[in-house]
C-alpha cells in the first residue's frame, strides 16, 4: 500500500509532508508534488501534515481522484526527489480548495 497525492496539491505545492518522510518518497514537479509508490513505506506520516488535505491512502483516495494513483506512478519516475521543505507557492492560499485543476499540472 502507498500514500498518494491527488488534486488540491496542483498550484498550491506545499512541502510540509516532505519533512516528515523517513524514506524520501516525494518527488516535486514545477507546481505539484507526487509519492514514489515504490519507495513509500505506509508509515502515515505524512497525510496529516498536509495542509491542503491532499494526501490519501491508497485504498481510500476519492472515486473522482482515482486516475492520481497512476499518475504519482508515472511522474516519480521523471521528477527529482525533494527531502527539504520550501515555503509554498505565493498563490497557494488562492488555490487550495478549487476544484478542477487537473488541466494546471506542469510536467
Amino acid at each position: 500500500m502507498t500514500f498518494v497525492i491527488t488534486e488540491n496539491c496542483i498550484k498550491c505545492k506545499y512541502t510540509d509532508c516532505v519533512d516528515v518522510c523517513p524514506v524520501d518518497c516525494f518527488h516535486e514537479g514545477p507546481n505539484f508534488l507526487v509519492i514514489d509508490p515504490d519507495e513509500c513505506i505506509d508509515c502515515t506520516l505524512c497525510e496529516p501534515e498536509c495542509p491542503a488535505n491532499a494526501i490519501f491512502s491508497e485504498d481510500e483516495v476519492p472515486e473522482s481522484q482515482q486516475h492520481f494513483i497512476a499518475l504519482n506512478a508515472e511522474l516519480a519516475k521523471s521528477w527529482p526527489t525533494i527531502t527539504e521543505v520550501k515555503g509554498a507557492s505565493d498563490e497557494a492560499e488562492n488555490w487550495n480548495g478549487k476544484p478542477n485543476k487537473l488541466d494546471l499540472l506542469e510536467r
